[in-house]
């Protein structure tokens, strides 16, 4: 799938008017027919069954909030012949619009800026359900895996179902990443694909459970390990394509400690810099061609990376800077590419100028729970995006080596750090209240 990009002067494109926010249309049966058509041949060819738990507990009309695990393309297609004939509006990111706006709106999608605050969200949600009598469906991750496990939540979930009110069914997809990992480059395997719809919230349950309930309870739900998955289940995937851009997840050796060195090629991966190579096998685990195996899963590997950055960030040693080439959304007609510039990301969270010196924005690390970056984006290339719901800057790194991954990563582990640092500065200044309470 590509998108649509013009060369478009910087101050050309900032004094273009945004495209107004449309409401929510509730699909009509010919669209949602035509989306469980267009879905099939791959649901065929993958083998694809679904088991439904506890649907019995919900009317068949009844809207709900459906949520699902995001790992591919597929999921679309899953949600399209799962939920038919049921009406449903589907949120998703602003650039699924760009070109194509009537036709988005005409099956039922809500558009919304990933990782960044959006009133306006929650209030199509909820129209959609109360005014339409459409469910909903949401990827609360916002993201697809990058490997195989559970994308952080953002806390506002539990406070969004109750506000919406109605029951929650959860989609857990097994073998959608399998069969199309995002680091693969659109290279996908001979994989079964099948699903999981259970209720886990009624209606009466929703408005019983408090917010903090809930969330505890989706976090819960939320979470999987897609590769231990493969193994445990004996999946076999024998494309010699397996291990294609695995370094764009596994991209800090754990031998030597270089970044951006790792290289994946056809079943390995190998640094570049100590020489130490690994295989990835058929059934999705990590094999050392000599010596010691660091890590045996992509999952482990991926969290020790984290595990790293959020060292270099308490020791004060984060910092990326690196050129990138600058594209734009202010409406719904096109992507507009406005020139280069450079991306700062350090513990004051994201800078980025550029369009010569006519763009300078900033996005504090408190701004947002995780990152917008992608691999491959549109098949544009490795893609990193900041902003907010009016206007999204998509960066395209202009140097080598491996580095969304970690952007991503250094974003989630920021945003958790200055959560814990103000939550402590609460407590500490309770604690003195109390203390000076006490003494009087």
């Amino acid at each position: 799938m590509k998108i649509k990009i013009v060369k478009k002067d910087y101050g050309e494109v900032v004094a273009t008017k945004p495209s107004p926010r449309e409401k929510p249309q509730r699909p009509d049966m010919l669209f949602r027919t035509l989306l469980k058509l267009v879905s099939l041949p791959d649901l065929i060819a993958t083998g694809f069954t679904c088991k439904s738990v506890g649907m019995e507990k919900i009317g068949k009309k009844e809207p709900c909030l459906f949520l699902m695990n995001h790992s591919s393309f597929i999921d679309l297609e899953i949600v399209s012949s799962v939920l038919y004939p049921r009406s449903f509006n589907i949120v998703a990111t602003n650039d699924c619009f760009i070109g194509k706006s009537a036709l988005m709106h005409h099956i039922g999608c809500i558009p919304t800026a990933k990782f960044a605050f959006d009133l306006q969200l929650v209030r199509d949600m909820n129209y959609a359900i109360k005014k339409l009598s459409s469910s909903v469906v949401l990827y609360p991750e916002a993201s697809y895996s990058f490997d195989g496990t559970a994308t952080a939540l953002p806390d506002t979930v539990g406070k969004c179902v109750k506000m919406l009110g109605v029951p929650v069914v959860m989609i857990r997809t097994y073998g959608a990443f399998a069969r199309d990992p995002l680091y693969n480059n659109l290279q996908r395997r001979r994989v079964k694909v099948s699903a999981v719809q259970e209720c886990v919230f009624t209606k009466e349950e929703v408005e019983r459970l408090s917010a903090d309930e809930i969330q505890k309870r989706l976090n819960e739900l939320f979470t999987f390990d897609h590769f231990r998955w493969q193994a445990e289940n004996s999946v076999e995937i024998n494309e010699p394509f397996r291990a294609d851009y695995l370094n764009r997840v596994l991209y800090k050796c754990p031998h030597c400690l270089a970044e951006g060195r790792t290289v994946g090629k056809g079943e390995t991966l190998k640094c570049t810099c100590c020489g130490k190579e690994y295989r990835l096998t058929e059934l999705g685990r990590l094999e050392a061609l000599s010596g010691d195996t660091a890590f045996e899963y992509v999952s482990d590997w991926y969290a020790w990376e984290r595990e790293q950055v959020r060292k270099e960030i308490i020791e004060g040693s984060y910092r990326v800077e690196l050129p990138v080439d600058i594209c734009m959304t202010i409406d719904t007609k096109k992507l507009y590419s406005v020139g280069e510039g450079k991306l700062l990301h350090n513990a004051e969270g994201f800078e980025l100028t550029g369009c010569g010196g006519r763009l300078n924005y900033s996005r504090k690390v408190s701004a947002s729970y995780s990152l917008y970056s992608d691999y491959n984006w549109y098949e544009v290339g490795d893609m990193v995006c900041i902003g907010d719901a009016g206007t999204l800057y998509y960066c395209f790194p202009k140097v080598k080596g491996d580095i969304v991954a970690k952007m991503r990563l250094a974003a989630e582990e920021m945003y958790k750090i200055e959560r814990e640092r103000t939550l402590s500065r609460r407590i500490s200044r309770a604690q003195q209240t109390q203390a000076e309470v006490l003494s009087n």
